[in-house]
């Protein structure tokens, strides 16, 4: 397993200093904003302008990407019959596969940056279901952002994600994974 400089985030209902202290503990240097709408309904201090202010008066950089990493993709073949996104389908997208060449080509320039999204929990989320997975097939474990100085490893999360029952059954097929809601 490479070494990786790439970080995961999620904002939640933190407050933006916290948010910040937190990118700053890890020496972040840019953010890279992947949701696929980048807008909070309950936390306006995480709509993109506000926060772009926020973090580049911090010294972080901050870039959209959400077009190719986001969860929520404007392709509708990325959804199943119910409305729910299918990861299995986006990671077979072009758009998927570029903005994670993206992130694989930061991390073998040791950059230190940081993925984010409005999902705290990042066993809930298409950072460590979807991105996370694919960067394990690369060798490159995501380090997703708990707190200040805390992290949990990509491993970590699928471990506690699936309760120790791993990703792959029995057969050698990896766990399909889809978004927890129908859109």
């Amino acid at each position: 397993m490479k070494e990786t400089t790439i970080y995961s985030i999620g904002h939640g209902n933190k407050k933006i200093e916290d948010f910040i202290n937190e990118l700053k503990s890890f020496n972040i240097l840019f953010l890279l904003d992947i949701r696929s709408k980048p807008f909070s309904k309950w936390n306006p201090q995480f709509n993109q302008n506000e926060l772009k202010f926020k973090i580049e008066e911090n010294g972080i950089k901050y870039v959209y990407i959400g077009d190719t990493l986001g969860g929520l993709p404007e392709d509708r073949s990325c959804y199943d019959y119910s409305g729910k996104v299918v990861y299995d389908l986006i990671k077979e997208k072009d758009f998927f596969k570029e903005g994670l060449e993206r992130l694989i080509i930061a991390n073998d320039k040791n950059i230190n940056l940081a993925i984010m999204c409005s999902e705290s929990n990042p066993e809930e989320c298409h950072r460590s279901k979807l991105i996370g997975q694919e960067l394990l097939k690369k060798k490159i474990s995501l380090k997703h952002i708990i707190s200040n100085k805390l992290i949990k490893s990509q491993e970590m999360v699928m471990i506690e994600l699936t309760k120790g029952k791993g990703t792959v059954d029995l057969f050698g097929n990896e766990m399909d994974f889809t978004s927890r809601k129908t859109y």
